[in-house]
């Protein structure tokens, strides 16, 4: 296990610039001007990656896209390595490491969308500071804000001193299994990192960023009872059915569960019958039976949602006992995948957010707040959890309507989320008395 930074040291960073009052140095004068002078440049970018198709499972599309990211990083002088993702089953991932002083910087961001080649949606459309196109803020802004920033921190000279590693995942969206190869590489950065960023757009509003997000996994209920003529059910012989113990269990989720805070758990797909099909790989399947048969089966599939890890193993824990509290002649198990782990709203996850809300208003452009948690989905961020001491998500831009055809971005919002970045970056690698 590595080292983790002492509270001395947390300390220095969190008072290297006082969190009221703190005007721009000159240094980040600079950078900020640096980025006002490449905004176009960083749009052109953009441009360039939404016009290229990077849907999870077009792995040529997501390794070219990963190309273009990889020379970017090359030109700024770190170490790139493209991870092959045969392993799990997808394109793979682009790392980027540089070594420096002071803290260790982990960036995250990822490079496949969700919109494969057969989608309608396949280009970048600009009108005045409104963008749409596929990924233009999930995540392929997201992904331009990081080589942005860096590139302010070369030109302004900061960038040399800095001990940075950037993992930009190809299969965020649609993640390889199994997952603990698909997100080895990003969980080693995590080890060796002292604090992560990340650049997903959050809730695609600036004004707020994300320090904590819920974990999510899979879960897959199997229930069997005694097929027979549905005259004799609930006779000893025959029992309940499957259906009927299904429908038991699923209201004792509800009962049980329902309510915590922060916790949902939801049935995606049901089928029961007496002969009953069900395909993982496509989340469907096909059921027969007849009214006058008693079920002899049922699958359930559905997902669960939580902000700690302790929340899941009790969740977990619940609907196992439920599962063994079986109507007669029935019997159920239940089993649960892996899954993106949560994010823990943690005291070193909000002093980070206090740093860059004071950056924020020293660059005038206001407070940034926290995402509420029910409002962030589960991200690649989470797999730092507990492995670093400060993490933030959501520094992508402005946008909205992600995972839709309605894709959009405030192109604006790539300036002012890159000034943000790089200021936070300078100033969390600050010696004292710099």
């Amino acid at each position: 296990m590595k080292a983790r930074l002492s509270l001395s040291a947390l300390l220095t960073i969190a008072l290297v610039t006082p969190l009221m009052g703190q005007s721009l140095s000159d240094v980040e004068r600079r950078i900020a001007s640096e980025v006002d002078a490449t905004a176009e440049e960083a749009i052109a970018l953009l441009e360039r990656t939404v016009n290229i198709n990077s849907g999870s499972m077009n792995f040529d599309g997501v390794r070219e896209i990963g190309v273009l990211f990889r020379e970017e990083f090359d030109r700024l002088g770190f170490e790139t390595e493209w991870v092959d993702g045969a392993a799990f089953e997808r394109a793979g991932h682009l790392v980027a490491r540089r070594e420096g002083s002071g803290p260790k910087l982990l960036l995250i961001g990822h490079l496949d969308t969700v919109f494969e080649p057969t989608s309608p949606f396949q280009s970048f459309v600009r009108d005045g500071d409104r963008a749409t196109g596929p990924g233009v803020v999930d995540m392929k802004g997201g992904n331009v804000v990081i080589v942005h920033a860096l590139k302010a921190l070369q030109a302004s000279g900061q960038l040399d001193r800095m001990s940075i590693t950037i993992v930009m995942t190809g299969d965020e969206e649609r993640s390889g299994r199994p997952l603990d190869l698909a997100r080895a590489d990003l969980i080693a950065a995590a080890e060796w990192a002292d604090i992560a960023i990340a650049f997903e757009n959050g809730d695609g509003n600036p004004a707020t960023a994300v320090v904590a997000r819920r974990g999510s996994t899979g879960w897959r209920l199997e229930v069997g009872g005694n097929p027979a003529h549905s005259s004799q059910i609930f006779q000893p012989e025959v029992g309940a059915g499957a259906i009927y113990e299904a429908s038991r269990i699923l209201t004792a989720f509800y009962d049980r569960l329902a309510g915590q805070p922060l916790l949902t758990f939801n049935p995606g797909v049901i089928l029961g019958g007496t002969d009953v099909e069900y395909d993982a790989f496509t989340s469907g399947g096909s059921a027969f039976g007849k009214s006058n048969v008693v079920a002899e089966g049922v699958v359930v599939t559905g997902d669960l949602r939580t902000i700690t890890l302790d929340q899941l193993e009790e969740a977990r824990a619940t609907m196992r006992v439920a599962t063994t509290e079986n109507l007669p002649s029935t019997s159920a198990s239940i089993t649960f995948g892996d899954g993106y782990p949560p994010l823990a709203p943690t005291d070193g996850n909000h002093a980070l957010l206090a740093r860059f809300s004071q950056v924020s208003q020293d660059l005038s452009m206001g407070e940034v707040a926290a995402v509420d948690p029910r409002n962030a989905g589960a991200a690649d961020v989470s797999f730092t959890a507990g492995l670093v001491d400060m993490a933030l998500d959501g520094l992508g831009p402005g946008g909205g309507n992600a995972h839709t055809v309605d894709e959009w971005i405030d192109l604006p919002t790539l300036a002012i989320q890159t000034k943000r970045a790089a200021v936070l970056m300078y100033r969390l690698t600050l010696r004292p008395g710099a």
